[in-house]
């Protein structure tokens, strides 16, 4: 009997502390430890104190490399919307992906915790492990607190904070959400005290010869000059990560897509820049735009980067490649193209080639060529993309609504080259052929016509 006893006590001592009551953060973060790893020992201590509970996961990141699935903002506020992520982002997926990992990066829902189980629900049809962050729009509407701020999301998704430690990588998903009622905005973005006394007694426990991607919604770099992410916490958090390698930190939020490399004007410290991708939407513009054949929005955000998902390639000793998939697109296009129709010849080149390059960065070289000529390097340019600002006026000229949203107003680009045109070629039309050396995956490359006539 008293054999029985102790064998009870030390099966409870083994469990993870009691799920809290609605609206209360989690007091213990979950570590999902893969096999075959050892699985270390809960960390009790109040959650002040950086409470873990380990638990066991079958192996899914392993062998020499492993794709990871990511989501930016699914966002979806209605039935139609999470029809159209179903179809657009979901269905095209189901039995075709690799990936044995999945990441969404807040914002499943936009404002309507009541559709958290049917974005949780469409993931999970993927039939992979899914780690979903919070985002803004996911707090309980008319929350008091931050600290009450994710109750629906406790109960319909899981904890807001937790890792997940495997044999190519280790993967770290925090809210990073601050909730502030009765401001405007009603956040800013940084990090509780639980969640950094959590890292402060996790991070020393891993080798640092793995990838380590931190998961975030609300991006660690200010945007328009504002400090969006407060920058005590970001530095708080850089100091924690600076003796890491090999960090990448994955970010959503702003409905556009950017490579950032953060150094010591950031407050970085570390060997070398750290790289944040933050990636586009899965709802790109809020599912606004046109409707194609198959009813779903154009969706385009508003830096011209269409709607898609990414994929995270994690491979040993801590290296990763990124890629972007737009929606529904079999060409798997990674440049968009716009130039004029029609010039005339001999005039002065004054009209450029625009390439959307969604991939790039300020480090990426982008050349063109007409009809097989010598490549020419183009210049990358601050501007917005000229094909999403046609489709504004398209929209300014229309006498009936295109869609139940029109499309976001073009917005500068951070990934945007221009090159002026030729015209002093035969007339007729000519090829315009852009090629992008991709980080990852190399030479890509997009093709399109224009036409010199002769003025009469």
């Amino acid at each position: 009997m008293r054999r029985y006893l102790l064998s009870v006590v030390l099966l409870l001592l083994s469990l993870p502390l009691v799920r809290p009551a609605l609206g209360e953060i989690p007091a213990c973060v979950p570590v999902d430890v893969e096999a075959p790893l050892p699985l270390p020992r809960n960390v009790r201590a109040p959650a002040a104190e950086g409470c873990i509970v380990y638990r066991r996961a079958p192996r899914n990141l392993a062998g020499a490399t492993a794709d990871v699935l990511v989501f930016g903002d699914p966002q979806v506020k209605s039935a139609a919307d999470v029809d159209y992520f179903q179809r657009d982002i979901i269905d095209p997926l189901r039995g075709r992906h690799h990936a044995r990992l999945g990441l969404t990066l807040g914002d499943l829902v936009d404002d309507v915790p009541a559709l958290l189980p049917a974005v949780k629900q469409a993931t999970a049809s993927l039939n992979v492990p899914w780690m979903h962050v919070p985002g803004n729009h996911d707090v309980d509407p008319g929350t008091a607190s931050d600290e009450a701020s994710l109750g629906l999301f406790h109960r319909a998704i899981g904890p807001d904070t937790f890792a997940r430690e495997t044999p190519l990588a280790n993967l770290v998903a925090l809210d990073d959400v601050i909730y502030l009622p009765g401001r405007k905005p009603a956040y800013i973005g940084g990090l509780r005290a639980d969640q950094f006394a959590f890292l402060a007694r996790w991070l020393p426990t891993l080798p640092k010869n793995r990838l380590l991607v931190v998961a975030l919604h609300i991006p660690l770099f200010d945007a328009d000059g504002r400090e969006t992410f407060r920058h005590a916490d970001r530095a708080r958090l850089f100091a924690l990560l600076a003796e890491f390698p090999h960090v990448l930190v994955l970010s959503a939020h702003s409905h556009s897509q950017r490579h950032y490399f953060h150094d010591a004007r950031d407050g970085w410290q570390g060997a070398a820049p750290l790289h944040e991708f933050n990636l586009g939407a899965a709802c790109g513009s809020y599912w606004s735009g046109a409707k194609d054949v198959e009813g779903i929005p154009d969706a385009t955000m508003a830096d011209g980067t269409p709607n898609g998902y990414a994929v995270l390639t994690v491979k040993a000793g801590g290296e990763y490649a990124l890629a972007w998939h737009a929606a529904r697109d079999p060409q798997d296009t990674q440049i968009g193209l716009h130039a004029p129709r029609v010039l005339r010849r001999g005039a002065y080149p004054a009209w450029g080639v625009f390439a959307n390059v969604y991939m790039g960065d300020d480090d990426t070289r982008v050349e063109f060529r007409v009809d097989d000529g010598d490549w020419m390097p183009m210049k990358k340019v601050l501007q917005p993309d000229p094909r999403l600002l046609a489709e504004n006026v398209r929209d300014d000229e229309a006498t009936a609504l295109r869609g139940y949203d029109r499309s976001p107003e073009a917005e500068v680009s951070q990934h945007l080259w221009r090159a002026a045109l030729p015209t002093k070629l035969a007339a007729g039309e000519h090829r315009i052929e852009v090629r992008a050396f991709d980080r990852w995956r190399g030479e890509v490359r997009a093709t399109t016509t224009y036409s010199l006539l002769d003025a009469r």
